[in-house]
C-alpha cells in the first residue's frame, strides 16, 4: 500500500512509545501491589503478542512492489497477524479476568 514516505517511521515510533509506557505502567503496577501475578503475566503476553501481529500487520502494508508474490506474501502475514492478535487478545481477556477475580486493582 503506498504510503508517504516518513510514515512508516511515525507508525513504529509512535506504537513503540505506547508500547514502551503501557508496559512499564504495567511493571510498576505490579512491583506496586505484589499480588495477582498471574494476571499480570497474562496482561504483558499480550502486550508481547499484540507488538508481534503489529511488527507483521507492518511487514504487510510495506511490501515490495517489484516482488512477483508480493499479493501471497501480505496475505500470509496479514494471516498471521490476525492469529497472534487472537492471541493477544485472548490474554488480554484471562487478565481481565484474573482481575476481576482478585476483587479491586487500584486499591491500596
Amino acid at each position: 500500500m503506498p504510503l508517504e514516505e516518513g510514515i512508516f517511521g511515525l507508525i513504529i515510533g509512535s506504537f513503540s512509545l505506547v508500547m514502551v509506557i503501557a508496559f512499564n505502567l504495567i511493571l510498576f503496577l505490579w512491583l506496586h501491589k505484589k499480588n495477582n501475578n498471574s494476571a499480570y503475566i497474562w496482561i504483558l503476553l499480550h502486550l508481547l503478542f499484540f507488538s508481534i501481529a503489529v511488527y507483521f500487520l507492518i511487514k504487510a502494508i510495506s511490501f515490495d512492489y517489484e516482488n512477483v508474490m508480493a499479493s501471497e506474501e501480505n496475505s500470509l502475514h496479514l494471516g498471521i497477524a490476525g492469529i497472534i492478535w487472537t492471541f493477544s487478545i485472548v490474554c488480554l481477556v484471562l487478565g481481565i479476568f484474573k482481575f476481576s477475580r482478585a476483587g479491586k486493582v487500584f486499591s491500596s
